[in-house]
């Protein structure tokens, strides 16, 4: 995808960084489907910042690491950094969508849920919920596009954070919101590329082992563990399928000290070696 807040530089998959329009430098920006259909050329994407996207008419599909969900009136799509997606059969789609950096948002409760790696990346507004979700989305939008001055970010960031907040996305995986875990999952998404030792976290994190594994499986019924393999298999699926790396490259990449240390893991956690499971999902080129 090319265009005006958005460059790319990658091959088998879209690197796009975020750029906002020269005429306001604004951390966040807006657009609609019509805007999005003219960038969009078919590639699988991975930005290094949120887009945010609600529909108000038509239907269309969105694939979003792996899983492709359908959109329809009042659906609301969630891409986060990092996170791979390609946009399909969006000809009839109106609606709008938000770009916005990482830091943004400003209150307590919308940067927990920028940061929530569980919540869901797709689902329908309930008929309470979209009246205010439209309303709050008018309202950045407008702000958005008047001429800035030194307080607008932090008009938009307030503006963008109450947008958030009536989001409500669903969740299965979290159930205890507790800060053992959020220190976790910030710590590993910093570092499961190097350490994969869920010893090495608690350390950092000045909690004892059995310490760190409670908090963890208060919030989310799993252990410590589970989470760091489960976040090391989804970017190595990531790199896998769409950055198209061999499996050997994949796990230099994640750390792993040989390719059949990292063959190994992928087995135990998936059930298929990684490069049996590249053939079999390899993201086809437009």
């Amino acid at each position: 995808m090319n265009g005006r807040g958005m460059v790319e530089n990658g091959h088998m998959i879209r690197q796009l960084i975020y750029r906002p329009p020269r005429e306001t430098l604004a951390p966040v920006e807006t657009m609609s489907f019509a805007t999005l259909r003219r960038l969009n050329d078919g590639w699988t994407q991975r930005g290094d910042f949120h887009v945010l996207a609600v529909v108000r008419r038509g239907r269309g599909w969105v694939s979003i690491d792996f899983s492709d969900h359908r959109l329809a009136s009042r659906s609301v799509v969630w891409i986060r950094p990092g996170v791979v997606h390609r946009w399909e059969n969006i000809d009839d789609l109106t609606g709008d969508l938000v770009l916005f950096v990482p830091t943004l948002p400003i209150t307590p409760g919308s940067r927990d849920l920028a940061a929530d790696p569980h919540a869901s990346a797709c689902w329908t507004a309930t008929d309470a919920q979209w009246p205010l979700i439209t309303a709050a989305l008018g309202h950045l939008r407008l702000e958005a596009a008047a001429a800035h001055d030194t307080r607008t970010t932090e008009l938009l960031g307030l503006l963008l954070s109450a947008l958030l907040l009536r989001l409500s996305p669903p969740t299965d995986a979290v159930r205890t919101a507790n800060d053992v875990f959020q220190r976790f999952r910030d710590a590993v998404e910093e570092e499961f590329r190097v350490h994969h030792d869920v010893a090495y976290y608690a350390r950092r994190l000045g909690y004892s082992p059995r310490t760190l594994s409670r908090g963890v499986h208060a919030a989310i019924g799993r252990s410590a563990k589970d989470y760091l393999c489960e976040r090391l298999v989804l970017e190595a699926e990531r790199l896998l399928a769409h950055d198209r790396l061999t499996p050997a490259r994949c796990g230099q990449r994640l750390g792993f000290p040989d390719a059949s240390n990292f063959s190994a893991f992928f087995l135990r956690e998936t059930g298929v070696r990684p490069g049996a499971w590249q053939t079999a999902n390899l993201t086809a080129r437009p």
